[in-house]
């Protein structure tokens, strides 16, 4: 029986050295250990909460963008279909309609145009104005330049395809031909005489 005692009494006395090895030897000791703890406790718990929130924040952004901007490919396929019906009223200069029925033709087509504008005002894409705008690289598309057009230098002076804009992005580029030279470039109050 004693060597039953033996290897317990052991186990026993490497617990209770162990305890006191991590105890505090004082309440003052013991207490500014627990405040330690605690301290650490809710800096751990404020991080958690901070990133739970940014994580949340990230989510709710990243919805948003995804129901702001989700038609823009299907915007980007319609968008041929606003250039030809832009080509299509184009073709035929209203001096040259002979008939009802042209005139009838044109203008149901010219209402479809309206309609699809229209519609993606109401989803957030915008055509792009840029005939007589300074160019802008970040809206317009420069194919070429034209001297002699009595325009400063950089002048959008023909669109050869609208550019479109879906809420604050930039959907499709307007590609533009720039006035190369011309009127001198002056910063005046902004009036132009030749608009």
């Amino acid at each position: 029986m004693s060597d039953e005692k033996e290897p317990s009494a052991p186990a026993n006395d490497t617990g209770a050295a162990d305890e006191a090895a991590t105890a505090p030897a004082s309440p003052e000791e013991r207490i500014a250990a627990l405040e330690t703890e605690l301290a650490d406790a809710q800096d751990r718990l404020l991080r958690a909460l901070a990133e739970t929130e940014n994580t949340r924040r990230r989510a709710q952004r990243e919805r948003l963008d995804a129901e702001k901007y989700s038609i823009g490919r299907f915007a980007e396929g319609l968008l041929s279909v606003a250039d030809n019906l832009r080509r299509a009223l184009d073709s035929l200069p209203e001096t040259e309609i002979k008939d009802d029925r042209t005139r009838s033709l044109l203008e149901g087509v010219a209402a479809t145009e309206r309609e699809l504008l229209a519609a993606f005002e109401r989803h957030g894409l915008k055509r792009i104005d840029a005939k007589g705008a300074k160019f802008d690289h970040n809206f317009h598309q420069a194919v070429f330049e034209l001297a002699n057009t009595g325009r400063p230098a950089g002048t959008v002076v023909e669109v050869l395809q609208p550019g479109y804009v879906l809420h604050d992005r930039l959907l499709r580029p307007a590609m533009v031909g720039v006035a190369k030279g011309g009127a001198p470039t002056t910063e005046s109050d902004g009036t132009d005489d030749g608009a």
